[in-house]
């Protein structure tokens, strides 16, 4: 064989290879996936951030769901704990529970426990917080 055939030959194969690699990462074949709703906030209201009686829902979305809505790392941690303690897994996820007073739900915002960084009136405004404490805050 000649150095040219097995040059082709050799880079031919190379080709092939790359290609096979390229297809084996193609997703399955089926309907699209689905992002998980963590990385699906909405975005973040518009307006002045400090005015108070902001929608506490959303603004628990924009700033807390990237952990806190299905699929987040504080859902999955909260998750596990609740169920240690015998309860039901949809205990996990902060809307669902029923026993969170709003000065709780502040005073872990601004403190931080266990994995969650304290978040500053920066990251959420004294309004905002409020806001979503008040929509946590189920237990009076």
């Amino acid at each position: 064989m000649s150095k040219l055939v097995s040059r082709a030959l050799l880079v031919s194969a190379l080709v092939l290879a790359g290609g096979s690699a390229v297809l084996a990462d193609a997703p399955p074949p089926g309907p699209p996936m689905m992002m998980p709703p963590y990385m699906l906030r909405p975005e973040a209201p518009a307006g002045d951030r400090l005015k108070p009686g902001g929608d506490g829902k959303v603004l628990f979305e924009v700033h807390c769901g990237y952990c806190h809505l299905l699929g987040g790392m504080g859902s999955n941690l909260l998750t596990k704990q609740r169920m240690m303690m015998g309860e039901t897994p949809d205990k996990g996820l902060l809307v669902n529970r029923t026993d969170l007073t709003a000065d709780y739900v502040k005073s872990v915002v601004r403190m931080g426990k266990g994995a969650m960084p304290a978040q500053t009136r920066v990251d959420v405004t004294d309004a905002e917080l409020q806001a979503v404490a008040k929509y946590l805050g189920k237990a009076g």
